[in-house]
C-alpha cells in the first residue's frame, strides 16, 4: 500500500511528541525504580522478610486495578478549558513525586512492622496519585491525532523516550550498593527517590502544558462528575466496561499485549540468575556489571533501532503484520539464548583472535576512562581492564528485542484506532481513558501475575538463593524456562492477532464516517 502522508491537521508537532515522551519515561522509570526498591533493597537495605516484600509489591496493585477504569471514566466525561486530559496530568505529576519520595524517607533504624506500613500507605497513596498521571496521559495519546500513520509514528517516539528509563534502572542494583557513592544502601535510596521524585515532577507535567487532545467543547453524553452524581456514574462506568469488552478488535489486542508482556516479565529476572549462576559460578564479583549491562544495551537497541524499524514496518504493511513479524522476530531471538548464554562458547569466542581484540579494545577504552569516572564518582560504571567480556549474551537482543519494542509500539497506535470504531458503534462521549484504563489493566495483571509464576518457576526448576553454586540440572532447567516460555506466550499473541479486522483501509474509512458524522472539514 502506498505511503499516505497526514494532513496537516493531524501531524503532532515534534515539540508535542517529546513533551508526549517525556510524559512516558516518567510512566516507566517509576514502576521500575519502585520495582527495584521494593523487590531488592527492602531486603538487602533494611531487612524485611522477602514474603512482606512481595506482598508490598503485589497487594496494592489490586487497589490500583481498581481506580484505573474509575479515572478513566472521569477524565473522558470531564468538563474543563484546559481539556478533559490535561489537568489531571499537571496534578497527578506532581502528587507522584512528592508522595514517591516521601515513601522511602525510612530511618535505618526502623523496626519491620513500621517500614511496612510506612511502605503500604505511602504507596497506596502514591498510587492514587499514579493513577491521576498515567491514565489520563494514555488517553491524551490516543486522541492527539486521527491520522492512521501518525499515531503510530506518535507512539514509536514516545515509546522511545521510555525506553531511556530501562537504560537507567538496571544501574540502581550497582550504584546504590557502591561504597565509594553512598555510605549505606538506605543512604543510596533515599537520595534515588529525592532524584526520581524531582523527574517526575519536571518531566511530567511536560504533556500538561504543550500536548493537544481532541477539541471536546462541543462533545455530547458527557456526565456530571461530582458526588451528587457518584451512584449513577459508578453504573454508567460499569456499562462502559461491559461496551467496552464487547469490542472484539480491542480485546484481542489486550488478550496479544497480556501474552507477550506476561511472558516477558515472567523471565525478565532469569537472565540475571543465569549471567551470575550459570555463566559466573555465583560470583557477583566476577558477574559485576555485566546484568546492568546487557539490560541497557537492549534498552537501547530496542529505543534507537527497533522501535523505528518497527515504525517503518508498520507505515508499509500494515500494524497487524508488523507486529506479527516483531512478535516471530522475538521468539527467533530467544531460541539463540540457548547460544548467547553459553558459558563455554563465550569462553571459545574470548580465546578467538577475534574475541581477544574486542576484549583488548574494550579494556583500552576503560583504562583510559576509568581514572575520570573515580574522580566524579562513577567507579561504579568502570569495567575492569583484564575482564573478558560475554559478547555473546549480546547477540540475540536485537532480535527479541522485538518484542517489546513492537508490542507497546504498536499496540497503542492499535488502541487509538479502536476507540474511532467505539464511537463510530456507541457515538459520544469518546473513550479513550476508559479504553488505556483497561489496556494498562491487562498490563498490570500481567505483572502482577508474572512476579507470582516467575517464583514457581524458580521454585520447580530447584533454585536456591541462599546458595553460591547451583546444581547443573537447576540451571539447565532455568535456561530452558527462560526460553520456552516467552517463546510460547508470543506464539499464542501471534494466533490471537493473526484474525485482526481492524485493517488501515478500515480504520481510515471509520475515520472518513466519523468526520461526515460530526459535520467536520
Amino acid at each position: 500500500m502506498p505511503k499516505i502522508k497526514a494532513i496537516n491537521k493531524d501531524k503532532v508537532p515534534v515539540g508535542q511528541k517529546a513533551a508526549f515522551g517525556a510524559g512516558h519515561f516518567i510512566l516507566n522509570i517509576l514502576p521500575g525504580t519502585l520495582g527495584v526498591f521494593i523487590q531488592f533493597f527492602l531486603l538487602t537495605a533494611w531487612g524485611v522478610d522477602p514474603l512482606w516484600a512481595g506482598l508490598l509489591g503485589g497487594l496494592p496493585r489490586i487497589f490500583d486495578s481498581i481506580t484505573d477504569p474509575i479515572m478513566g471514566f472521569i477524565s473522558d466525561n470531564t468538563k474543563s478549558k484546559f481539556g478533559r486530559r490535561r489537568p489531571y496530568i499537571f496534578v497527578g505529576a506532581i502528587i507522584s513525586g512528592l508522595l514517591f519520595f516521601l515513601m522511602w524517607q525510612i530511618d535505618d533504624n526502623a523496626s519491620e512492622s513500621y517500614i511496612i506500613w510506612h511502605v503500604m500507605i505511602l504507596q497506596l497513596l502514591f498510587l492514587i496519585g499514579n493513577t491521576m498521571f498515567a491514565t489520563p496521559l494514555v488517553g491524551l495519546g490516543y486522541e492527539m491525532t486521527s491520522d492512521y500513520n501518525e499515531r503510530t509514528r506518535l507512539m514509536a517516539f514516545s515509546n522511545t523516550m521510555g525506553q531511556i528509563a530501562w537504560m537507567i534502572v538496571p544501574w540502581l542494583y550497582v550504584i546504590i550498593p557502591d561504597s565509594n557513592t553512598f555510605n549505606t544502601q538506605t543512604e543510596g535510596v533515599r537520595t534515588m527517590a529525592l532524584i526520581v521524585g524531582v523527574m517526575c515532577v519536571v518531566f511530567g507535567i511536560l504533556p500538561a502544558l504543550f500536548c493537544k487532545g481532541i477539541d471536546a467543547s462541543n462533545m455530547e453524553n458527557r456526565k456530571e462528575i461530582n458526588f451528587k452524581t457518584l451512584a449513577v456514574n459508578l453504573k454508567e462506568l460499569w456499562a462502559g466496561i461491559i461496551q467496552v469488552s464487547k469490542n472484539k478488535p480491542f480485546m484481542k489486542l489486550c488478550g496479544a499485549t497480556f501474552l507477550v508482556f506476561n511472558g516477558f516479565q515472567l523471565v525478565a529476572a532469569f537472565g540475571v540468575f543465569i549471567i551470575v549462576f550459570y555463566m559466573y559460578s555465583g560470583s557477583y564479583d566476577m558477574a559485576g556489571t555485566w546484568p546492568a549491562w546487557f539490560n541497557t544495551i537492549n534498552a537501547m537497541i530496542t529505543a534507537f533501532i527497533v522501535i523505528p524499524i518497527i515504525s517503518r514496518m508498520a507505515n508499509k504493511w500494515g500494524k497487524r503484520k508488523a507486529f506479527i513479524i516483531s512478535t516471530v522476530l522475538s521468539i527467533i531471538g530467544y531460541i539463540l539464548k540457548w547460544w548467547g548464554f553459553d558459558k563455554e562458547l563465550n569462553s571459545q569466542f574470548n580465546q578467538t583472535e577475534f574475541g581477544k581484540s574486542l576484549n583488548s579494545g574494550v579494556g583500552s577504552i576503560f583504562e583510559s576512562i576509568n581514572p575520570f569516572l573515580d574522580s566524579i564518582g562513577m567507579s561504579w560504571f568502570s569495567i575492569d581492564p583484564g575482564s573478558e567480556v560475554p559478547w555473546l549474551i549480546f547477540l540475540p537482543i536485537p532480535l527479541f528485542a522485538f518484542g517489546m519494542g513492537g508490542l507497546f509500539t504498536l499496540m497503542m497506535s492499535m488502541t487509538a484506532d479502536v476507540c474511532d470504531l467505539d464511537e463510530l458503534n456507541n457515538g459520544m462521549p469518546r473513550k479513550e481513558g476508559t479504553f488505556g484504563a483497561i489496556y494498562w489493566l491487562m498490563v498490570k495483571i500481567g505483572q502482577s501475575i508474572a512476579l507470582v509464576l516467575g517464583g514457581v518457576i524458580l521454585k520447580i526448576v530447584g533454585f536456591d538463593p541462599n546458595i553460591t553454586v547451583q546444581t547443573a540440572e537447576t540451571m539447565n532447567d532455568l535456561r530452558i524456562a527462560d526460553i520456552l516460555v516467552p517463546s510460547l506466550t508470543a506464539a499464542l499473541a501471534v494466533w490471537v492477532m493473526w484474525t485482526y479486522s481492524l485493517s488501515e483501509k478500515k480504520a481510515k474509512e471509520i475515520k472518513a464516517q466519523l468526520v461526515k458524522r460530526r459535520g467536520e472539514l
